[in-house]
């Protein structure tokens, strides 16, 4: 006997409207979608609330703070990731594209080992089951830095990777072109002198120009043939994108003004921004808004960043603050980013697809995610 189950009396968030109605699982996948009331034995009754497909995540970091929960602890790998996933399940997010960084740039430590022992442990507790969600991988490639290139080939090609960005995070240009900014925070975050500050600006920016060029070249031919989909970090001139747009990279990823995005979507490159802007109306670090975006039309879908919960409370934000319709705003945690990875199966309420599936009440103003399914099981 087929495994079915019927989730009745809901607004079901379809792709191109809200239907009320039910929605009948089978096997993992949903079988029909029937407007109206429904009798059945088996069915769970979601008294009116949302049904929205299960989000699909492109850009967390959300581990890395779990797994570096102080700037001088290092937290298991394994229970850090196990965590990770309960995080972001409770929030909706049943796709998870776990952004790891290749070549970290900056004060602190991130060990490779860390990364590498990361992607053996992701591997394990999805195989043993211990996972909820779907994770795959998307690395963030820090193209500033020597050691990239030897990092990266050391963990690519790897089938769970589906999403490489490519990122430069030397202070002075894209994200921190803002020196004062960057300075105030690096200062603050790890009680710094101001020469050590200056210090590591002038290896950082020496570094950039003698490395950054080579490294972008490099990397782009390790990659090409492979199935997956190409991000460009933090653009911010038009210059950026026309560079990233000429190196066959389709997402520009949380581009930090107005003129990069719109160079983006006049060369049909998808736009990602942050929804932690969204929610808190600012870039953390001063650059575009992205309700700005979203009202010129410029934007295509969001990510969580450092912030789980902020991906279903941007989506209904932009609701409220540029009456976009929901099913719209829903379609840029969904559908939208499963297509931009290259997914087929999964990011919208139609027959034939995933069951991954979220039930979602309003309250105070906040979208709750009740229950989430998982290929039709409840996670």
């Amino acid at each position: 006997m087929p495994n079915e189950l019927m989730l009745k009396n809901a607004r079901i968030v379809t792709p191109t409207e809200i239907v009320e109605g039910s929605v009948l699982l089978r096997d993992g996948l949903i079988a029909d979608i029937q407007s109206g009331p429904v009798v059945l034995a088996k069915s769970i009754d979601l008294e009116g609330d949302y049904l929205i497909p299960g989000l699909v995540d492109l850009h967390t970091d959300n581990f890395e703070r779990l797994v570096k929960p102080r700037n001088n602890v290092d937290w298991p790998v394994m229970a850090s990731l196990v965590a990770h996933d309960a995080h972001m399940v409770s929030a909706g997010i049943t796709t998870i594209f776990d952004s790891l960084y290749v070549g970290f740039l900056g004060f602190g430590s991130r060990s490779f080992d860390t990364l590498k022992n990361t992607i053996s442990e992701l591997e394990i507790c999805q195989r043993s089951g211990m996972f909820r969600g779907d994770h795959l991988l998307h690395l963030r490639a820090e193209v500033s830095m020597e050691v990239m290139l030897e990092q990266f080939s050391s963990v690519f090609p790897e089938e769970k990777v589906r999403l490489v960005s490519l990122m430069d995070h030397t202070p002075g240009q894209r994200q921190w072109r803002d020196l004062d900014k960057y300075v105030a925070m690096e200062k603050k975050d790890f009680h710094l002198t101001q020469e050590e500050v200056d210090n590591f600006l002038k290896t950082a920016q020496e570094r950039h120009e003698k490395v950054s060029p080579a490294n972008r070249v490099k990397l782009l031919s390790m990659v090409e043939g492979h199935s997956i989909a190409l991000a460009s970090h933090d653009d911010t001139t038009v210059e950026h994108v026309e560079q990233a747009h000429a190196e066959g990279i389709t997402i520009s990823e949380f581009p930090t003004t107005i003129e990069a995005a719109e160079t983006a979507r006049a060369k049909g490159m998808h736009v990602v921004a942050g929804s932690p802007n969204l929610v808190l109306g600012r870039s953390h670090s001063g650059n575009v808004s992205v309700e700005e975006l979203a009202r010129r039309g410029l934007l295509d879908a969001l990510a969580s960043d450092y912030v789980p919960s902020s991906l279903l409370h941007g989506a209904f934000l932009l609701t409220q603050k540029i009456a976009m319709p929901l099913h719209e705003a829903i379609k840029m945690v969904t559908l939208a980013p499963a297509r931009m990875a290259g997914l087929q199966d999964r990011g919208s309420i139609e027959t034939g697809m995933r069951a991954d599936l979220v039930r979602v009440k309003q309250a105070h103003g906040l979208p709750l995610p009740l229950t989430v399914w998982r290929e039709g099981v409840r996670v």
